[in-house]
């Protein structure tokens, strides 16, 4: 048998690169800090929606008119995505077998992500700087 005998990996992990620690360390680790960074962020939110619940249209987009509310919300959905694809991603890589759905699956995650966050950005400053 050729090869290093320590690497336990199977011929198509070697092939595509993968079976390195480093990289499920680096999502357990971004899945950790985005939820970290999602503690203060949704408090945030939640205490937007307070403050504003029953707020007309006028007095939502002036309160997000705000840079710094803005911002601060543009960040909950940055952080709150991330956080979304990583968990969707851990989820499909554990309970999804076949390589070929695995691999659909991942790509669809991460284009559904993108397209809302976009979307959810686009909104925001719609909102934000009116149009």
């Amino acid at each position: 048998m050729s090869g290093n005998k320590s690497d336990m990996r199977t011929p198509l992990a070697k092939v595509r690169g993968l079976g390195s620690a480093r990289e499920g360390t680096r999502h357990f680790w971004r899945q950790r800090l985005t939820a970290i960074a999602n503690i203060p962020l949704i408090l945030f939110f939640v205490g937007f929606l307070i403050a504003l619940n029953g707020a007309d249209h006028a007095h939502v987009r002036a309160a997000l008119a705000n840079p710094f509310v803005a911002l601060v919300m543009a960040l909950v959905l940055i952080s709150g995505l991330t956080h979304m694809r990583l968990g969707m991603q851990a989820i499909i890589e554990d309970y999804v077998h076949g390589e070929g759905m695995k691999l659909a699956l991942i790509a669809l995650n991460t284009f559904f992500t993108i397209a809302v966050g976009v979307a959810s950005i686009f909104a925001l400053l719609k909102l934000a700087f009116g149009g």
